[in-house]
C-alpha cells in the first residue's frame, strides 16, 4: 500500500469531494492508460463517488467516471434488452485514465474528452467500445504555479460549437479555452476571484456563462474573451441561504433563461433582465440541473432526482441508489434514458424519468 499526501485546490464549502488537505491511502495498481483486471474491495466500492457522465455520438454507451481515476463504459443495448442479465449491467470495460478523480467527461465527435488533476485527455470511442484503450492526446492547460503539487484540479468541461472549442474550467479562477481543430489553449477568460465550478454556452449569442466559488455568476462575449454581465446571486435575498455560503456548483441556459444554485436557492433568471424570476424551495444544496421538456430536472444532497415546475413548485422527487447525486445526463441518442449518479458505484437508469428501471454497476 501507498500513502500519500494529497494537497486540494478545492474549497471546503458546498458540494465538495476532498478536504484541502488530507491523506489517502491507494493500492498500488495500475498505471495510468491501462485496462483494469482486478476486482475492487469492498471498502473501496463503498467509498466510490462517480462524479462524470457521458453518451457516446450514437447514444448506445455510457461513459462514467469515479474518484479513484477510473472510467467505465457500459453498453446500454446490453443492459436495456429485455433478458439483460446482471452481467450485462457492468462494466463492459473499465481502465484508469487519471491519477486523480475524473471530475468531467464530454463527447465532441467521435472522441470522449476526460479530465483529472490539471490535465485533459481524449479517447477515441470506436476503439473504447473494442476495449483498446489509448489516449489520443494529453494536455494541461498553462498555469503560474511553482509546483506540480499545486497544479489545480479540472472541474468543468463544455464545448462551444460556434467556433469548435473547449472551454475548461477549475481551481485556477480561470477559464481556458482549447481550440479543438488546432489542439492548442489560444486564450484565457479572467475574473473570478475563486474555483470555477461550471459553465454553460449560450449558443444563440455566442456568450458563455460561468460559476464558481466566489458566487458570481459570470456571462463572456466568447470572441472578445470579455465579461460582460456579473450577478452575484448570493446577494439577492430571495436566494440566499448564507449558512451554507455562496458558491454556485451547477449551470444551465435555454435561450434567454438560466438555472443556478449551490449555497443559494436553485434559481431561474431572465437573462435580458438579469432577474430571477422563480425560487425552488429544495432544501438541499443542488449540484446538477436540467431542462427537459416543460420542467427542470435538479439533483444534489438526497437520494432523488427532483422534478420542479418552471413556476417555482416542487412537482416529485423521484428516488434513486446514491445518497448524493453529482452528475445528471440525458441520453438524446438511440436509447433515450436519464443516468443519475453520485455517491455510490451504482449508476442508476430511468428509462422514464419519474421511474428508476435498474442500475448500471462498476
Amino acid at each position: 500500500m501507498l500513502t500519500v499526501r494529497l494537497v486540494s485546490t478545492r474549497s471546503t464549502s458546498g458540494w465538495l469531494r476532498a478536504p484541502r488537505s488530507c491523506d489517502v491511502t491507494f493500492p498500488r495498481r495500475l498505471c495510468c492508460f491501462q485496462e483494469s483486471a482486478r476486482t475492487m474491495s469492498p471498502i473501496e466500492l463503498l467509498h466510490m463517488s462517480v462524479f462524470s457522465q457521458s453518451f457516446s455520438p450514437c447514444g448506445r454507451f455510457l461513459a462514467a467516471g469515479n474518484n479513484y481515476g477510473e472510467i467505465a463504459v457500459f453498453s446500454l443495448c446490453a443492459a436495456l434488452s429485455a433478458d439483460a442479465s446482471e452481467a450485462a449491467r457492468k462494466a463492459l470495460l473499465t481502465f484508469t485514465a487519471h491519477r486523480g478523480p475524473v471530475f468531467c467527461l464530454v463527447s465532441v465527435g467521435g472522441q470522449l474528452l476526460s479530465s483529472g488533476d490539471g490535465e485533459i485527455s481524449a479517447w477515441n470511442w470506436a476503439e473504447l467500445i473494442k476495449k483498446n484503450v489509448k489516449a489520443v492526446w494529453t494536455k494541461r492547460p498553462q498555469h503560474n504555479f511553482r509546483s506540480s503539487m499545486e497544479i489545480p484540479e479540472i472541474n468543468a468541461m463544455v464545448v462551444n460549437p460556434r467556433d469548435n472549442s473547449l472551454l475548461v474550467g477549475g481551481g485556477d479562477n480561470n477559464i481556458h479555452v482549447l481550440d479543438l481543430e488546432h489542439g492548442v489553449f489560444k486564450c484565457v477568460f479572467r475574473g473570478h476571484s475563486d474555483y470555477v465550478h461550471c459553465l454553460s454556452v449560450r449558443e444563440r449569442d455566442g456568450e458563455v456563462l460561468s460559476g464558481g466559488e466566489d458566487g458570481a455568476v459570470r456571462m463572456w462575449d466568447s470572441r472578445a474573451g470579455q465579461c460582460v454581465h456579473c450577478v452575484d446571486v448570493h446577494k439577492y435575498q430571495k436566494c440566499a441561504r448564507p449558512q451554507f455560503g455562496k458558491w454556485i456548483s451547477c449551470l444551465t441556459t435555454d435561450s434567454d433563461w438560466m438555472l443556478c444554485g449551490g449555497a443559494p436557492f436553485l434559481s431561474l433568471w431572465h437573462l435580458r433582465s438579469l432577474t430571477p424570476t422563480s425560487i425552488f424551495p429544495l432544501s438541499g444544496c443542488q449540484r446538477q440541473v436540467s431542462f427537459y421538456q416543460d420542467m427542470i430536472l435538479a439533483a444534489g444532497e438526497g437520494a432523488f432526482v427532483s422534478h420542479c415546475l418552471l413556476g417555482g413548485e416542487v412537482k416529485a422527487q423521484i428516488p434513486c441508489r446514491p445518497h448524493n447525486v453529482n452528475s445528471l445526463q440525458l441520453n438524446s441518442g438511440e436509447h433515450q434514458v436519464l443516468t443519475a449518479a453520485g455517491s455510490s458505484e451504482l449508476v442508476d437508469v430511468f428509462t422514464n424519468v419519474s421511474y428508476r428501471a435498474f442500475s448500471l454497476s462498476f
